[in-house]
């Protein structure tokens, strides 16, 4: 299977159901805070000794407008926990700046994920080759309101696909994610992304209720049928 399960989990409760049911990355983010909204960085530090290697394990930082000192602080504070990669999302502010302070972490091989919001004011056109030059490892495409729809009520499929083909061609990781739902897995999948994103469809009660692992199993089944 070439297309890999990210599950957005709150705590290390959520992180053992989904490693349990075989999702390949256990993303840390807490739902109530936002689209990218960070749990605790002691949560973190557990999670990724409670993962122990068995999962890749990224970690969000919040939603911090690009504020190049901010940006590089919480990046420094989350390095420093053992997970794989740190995603910041793309919101307006000040890239390059932020790109520039970024890039002794980066060179010292912290793995970086820029998430870019297909409802957001900043496209992923605009930002694709310059994380690329920055040494980012990677780059998806999400949604910020989950209130409004899904990724593909925002973008065509034909839109997401050439986001997938220009993320390989600059050597990016690259994943698709948005309120993604079981019915979104046939038509995103053939595009080819490294990872889909899933938070609401894995949960019992929607986003903000509580993974189920059966639901992850079912994401999974569905992804590999």
């Amino acid at each position: 299977m070439s297309v890999k399960i990210l599950a957005s989990v709150r705590d290390g409760a959520e992180a053992g159901l989904a490693l349990a049911a075989g999702a390949h990355v256990i993303d840390l983010k807490e739902p109530s805070s936002g689209a990218l909204g960070a749990v605790p960085i002691d949560m973190v530090r557990a999670v990724v000794k409670q993962i122990d290697g068995h999962a890749l394990v990224s970690a969000t930082i919040g939603d911090h407008a690009l504020v190049p000192d901010i940006i590089l602080e919480a990046c420094t504070a989350w390095s420093a926990t053992g997970v794989d990669f740190i995603k910041i999302g793309i919101f307006p502010g000040d890239l390059p700046g932020t790109l520039k302070v970024l890039a002794p972490l980066i060179a010292a091989g912290i793995k970086i994920i820029a998430v870019v919001f297909a409802d957001g004011q900043i496209m992923w056109q605009q930002v694709l080759t310059p994380v690329a030059e920055a040494g980012f490892a990677g780059i998806m495409l999400d949604t910020g309101d989950k209130t409004n729809g899904g990724l593909l009520t925002h973008l065509p499929v034909s839109v997401c696909g050439a986001f997938v083909k220009a993320a390989r061609d600059h050597n990016l990781i690259c994943g698709l994610a948005g309120s993604l739902t079981l019915k979104d897995i046939p038509i995103l999948a053939p595009l080819g992304p490294d990872y889909l994103g899933f938070r609401g469809a894995l949960c019992d009660g929607g986003r903000s209720g509580t993974l189920s692992e059966a639901r992850v199993r079912s994401v999974i089944s569905t992804l590999v049928s």
